[in-house]
């Protein structure tokens, strides 16, 4: 991770203080104090932790420095860098745990669309392409953390290729891997989001429609509205500065997309790029209307829609005119996702919308070296590709510090992968990266994902 990376980690930590998160110092410079601390404690775990061959001994080190201190400005900070490294290797529902931002209703919050009969509700996957069919440039937003906030993403990107969108811009990739294009698929080395794999399966998806993919995050070590206006630059410069008439989706974490108000002390990224291109874009807010590990975090108008319209799949809410509602000002359109279900201890939105099924497997193949880490590569990528999934078996669970690793005869443990029909090279490999089994798989089109005999 740059220093600026870690500069815009500790930024979003003090918003998020600003925001309600309470103060455990005895004054605002203390806490303060406190996070730098804790960010330059959490830089320094990471930078060891990486030291270590392969992400499951990486992610050892980490949740075991997480368990070990208990302050509360670190638990903020380092709950976050931890939480990526959870979706790196699959952990979902632990990431979401690690780090979650609690909604709260704000005051300048538009009123419910269930307060309105006007409003009425319709399937995002079908809404959000017509609204974008009238514009040159999309904005969609992610919660870097959690890969839900992705999903639709993916799904999204073959309708606006559709509808004549032809670049895609996005935060993560590193502008060093100038072989993205040609490869076709992400490695560690495209960036640093893209190694949790739906997001290198949102980058891969773009590549395969034909989409320009490309970074765009500040190289500089700018901060708050320096960074946003540098990064709205790369934007312009890369894309319509060189083709005035390009038709782009952009996609951000967070508030980068919002179009109006005040953004850590200055204008958001998507302001700047106005600014900039007099282009104006259509902000698809995906992270705020979204289900929270504890149910009280969730903002009280998700947990009204979801009582009333119980939605299975992504909605958004649009009038008769055709006109989206939003939560908050700043964005046009927001995206309410269904609550989670978990199967085999694994979330079901893994499937994208259904692009994907589950395909078992059974902790036998690991050799009693646990925990261990079970990846399904697209067999026509190479090595270095990041997996389509991957996950993390062990008999205790993958959050249980040193001293709770005691096994007493439990069974090996299981899991399903999300694939799409296909062939893969599927491997398991211990906690030092070690290999101790590969094999090649089919998954057919007609699969379920129940076990079969034969099946790893």
């Amino acid at each position: 991770m740059s220093r600026s990376m870690r500069l815009v980690v500790l930024g979003s930590a003090l918003l998020l203080a600003q925001l309600g998160i309470p103060a455990h110092a005895q004054s605002p410079a203390q806490w303060q104090s406190e996070q730098i601390a804790a960010s330059d404690k959490s830089e320094r775990i990471m930078r060891e932790a990486n030291k270590h061959r392969g992400l499951l001994a990486q992610y050892q080190v980490m949740r075991y420095a997480y368990a070990a201190d208990k302050q509360p400005a670190f638990r903020l900070i380092f709950g976050q860098y931890l939480s990526w490294y959870q979706t790196f290797i699959g952990d979902y529902p632990d990431a979401a745990a690690s780090f979650s931002i609690r909604q709260a209703p704000l005051k300048d919050d538009y009123p419910s669309p269930l307060t309105d009969p006007r409003w009425h509700a319709r399937p995002a996957l079908e809404a959000i392409p017509e609204l974008a069919s009238k514009y040159q440039l999309v904005y969609l937003n992610e919660a870097h953390n959690i890969p839900l906030t992705r999903t639709l993403t993916v799904q999204l990107l073959g309708k606006l290729r559709q509808e004549g969108f032809d670049y895609f811009a996005v935060e993560t990739i590193y502008q060093t891997d100038t072989k993205l294009q040609s490869r076709g698929y992400p490695t560690s080395k495209s960036g640093f989001y893209t190694e949790e794999p739906i997001s290198a399966e949102m980058v891969r998806t773009a590549l395969k429609l034909g989409f320009k993919v490309l970074g765009y995050e500040a190289l500089s070590d700018a901060t708050g509205d320096a960074r946003e206006a540098e990064q709205a630059r790369n934007i312009y410069n890369s894309v319509f500065k060189k083709d005035p008439h390009a038709r782009l989706v952009v996609e951000a974490g967070y508030a980068h997309v919002q179009k109006s108000g005040g953004f850590l002390g200055g204008s958001s990224m998507a302001e700047h790029l106005f600014k900039l291109s007099r282009i104006n874009g259509l902000s698809v807010e995906q992270t705020m209307l979204i289900p929270h590990p504890v149910k009280s975090d969730d903002h009280p108008d998700y947990s009204a829609i979801i009582e009333q319209l119980h939605p299975t799949t992504p909605i958004v809410f649009v009038d008769d005119a055709g006109k989206p509602w939003s939560l908050r000002p700043g964005y046009d359109v927001s995206v309410v996702f269904p609550p989670q279900k978990m199967r085999r201890g694994r979330p079901t939105w893994l499937s994208i919308g259904d692009l994907r099924q589950p395909f078992f497997v059974s902790g036998d193949r690991c050799e009693h070296h646990y925990p261990c880490m079970v990846e399904a590569r697209y067999a026509n990528e190479g090595p270095d590709a990041i997996p389509a999934d991957r996950m993390v078996l062990d008999p205790v669970p993958l959050n249980a510090t040193i001293n709770d690793r005691v096994r007493q005869g439990q069974g090996a443990p299981i899991g399903e992968l999300y694939l799409r029909p296909g062939r893969y090279n599927l491997t398991i490999d211990n906690e030092n990266d070690d290999q101790i089994f590969a094999q090649k798989i089919d998954v057919p089109a007609e699969d379920k994902g129940s076990p079969k005999p034969g099946q790893p």
